[in-house]
């Protein structure tokens, strides 16, 4: 070795490590740091939560390639592939998860957040006040509009359910902010006019009344002048549910993950045991700077739910990482070091075909490898769904020294 590599070596330590590694030690800390607290467990309990399973975002290739020419900046990942889930997709999704057993011999486990409702575009054309249609009369339009993608697929769906390997839980009435659909239906926006006239969801802009408020978000905005209106719709939403699945659902992930904190104690009385969040929340934007907000597992209360907190990140179809499936087993080694269980966090895009067929089998094939890696690496692993979880938090809750 000669003298300048000898030197490089010897006097490493005095140069300040470079951005990329920092990068790393903070990740690091943060990964270990969801852990350090709450709820735990001696099994190795593996959950995969996937949110937006009965939302209209696209209703077809064509309705996007006329909002890409009509609305100026259309773009993303959710808005150019995510569709009302097909039946060619759920055969392909349950084929996946029946292809895997666990330590118990039963297959994998897909929580499904679903909407219990979407925005009913025929009649807000007709009347222009915003009205919304259940989830099954979605699937039967949609079949009548589409039988190739659509017929057989609601059916299909239950056929899953009653298998126990999709399990539906409550993610919201609809996945759009419905004072803000009023506000841009009320001023005649073109992008709004677009997608009605389409039957579709994607690429609308916000409203200057409503600031930090995207379409998505359901439950967004702290204006307390709108907070009756918003726990109207959840318990509306919450009924709504229990009349399409027929039963209560025991856990409640809000579209995007907006959730004024003074609705959460209400969901206890309605029969939701937990609150699904991200480890990590950034605040609402106000007036003054917010830290963000660290949730933690902890089991439900008489009056107050309990709190599943996501843990594992595989959105194999974004980009967010170069390697998703190896950063997805790094997290759920961490979850199972801690005895935690690992919940992992996904969206319905990623394996949808309906605009593009290719985009599914990419997402299809990596959530194939994430759980035969998964049940190779930890043989005694468990699937179960966040319902699962919720009530065996509830019945056995313990917090972690």
């Amino acid at each position: 070795m000669g003298w300048n590599a000898r030197r490089g070596r010897c006097y490493r330590h005095l140069y300040p490590p470079s951005q990329g590694v920092l990068m790393s030690i903070a990740r690091l800390i943060v990964d270990n740091l969801r852990h350090a607290r709450g709820w735990s467990s001696d099994e190795k309990l593996l959950v995969i939560n996937v949110d937006d399973y009965g939302n209209v975002r696209l209703a077809s290739a064509r309705a996007r390639a006329e909002l890409e020419a009509r609305i100026t900046g259309f773009g993303g990942y959710m808005d150019c592939f995510d569709a009302l889930e097909t039946r060619e997709d759920l055969e392909a999704l349950f084929e996946v998860l029946e292809g895997v057993r666990d330590c118990a011999g039963e297959p994998a486990v897909m929580t499904a957040y679903a909407l219990s409702a979407n925005p009913d575009f025929e009649r807000i054309r007709a009347e222009r006040v915003y009205s919304y249609e259940p989830l099954p009369t979605t699937f039967a339009r949609c079949a009548a509009q589409a039988p190739a993608a659509y017929e057989g697929a609601w059916e299909l769906w239950r056929d899953g359910e009653r298998a126990g390997i999709f399990r539906p839980q409550f993610h919201g009435r609809e996945h759009v902010n419905v004072a803000l659909i009023e506000t841009k239906l009320a001023q005649g926006h073109a992008d709004l006019e677009a997608n009605l006239a389409l039957e579709s969801m994607a690429g609308l802009s916000g409203v200057e009344e409503m600031p930090g408020v995207g379409f998505t978000h359901a439950f967004g905005g702290d204006n307390p002048n709108q907070l009756d209106r918003q726990r109207e719709i959840l318990r509306d939403g919450v009924k709504l549910f229990e009349s399409v699945f027929g039963f209560t659902s025991k856990t409640f992930t809000p579209p995007a993950q907006k959730l004024p904190r003074a609705l959460v104690n209400d969901l206890r009385p309605m029969g939701v045991l937990t609150l699904d969040r991200p480890f990590m929340q950034r605040p609402a934007r106000g007036r003054f700077p917010r830290l963000p907000r660290l949730s933690f597992p902890t089991a439900p209360q008489k009056r107050r739910p309990g709190c599943i907190v996501r843990t594992v990140s595989f959105e194999p179809g974004q980009g967010s990482y170069s390697d998703p499936i190896g950063h997805a087993l790094r997290q759920i080694e961490q979850a199972f070091r801690w005895r935690k269980p690992a919940v992992v966090s996904s969206h319905r895009v990623n394996f949808a075909g309906h605009i593009d067929a290719e985009n599914r089998r990419k997402g299809l094939r990596a959530l194939d490898e994430l759980l035969h890696r998964i049940v190779a690496t930890w043989p005694d692993v468990r699937f179960i769904g966040a319902d699962d979880l919720a009530q065996t938090m509830l019945g056995k809750g313990h917090e972690a020294p």
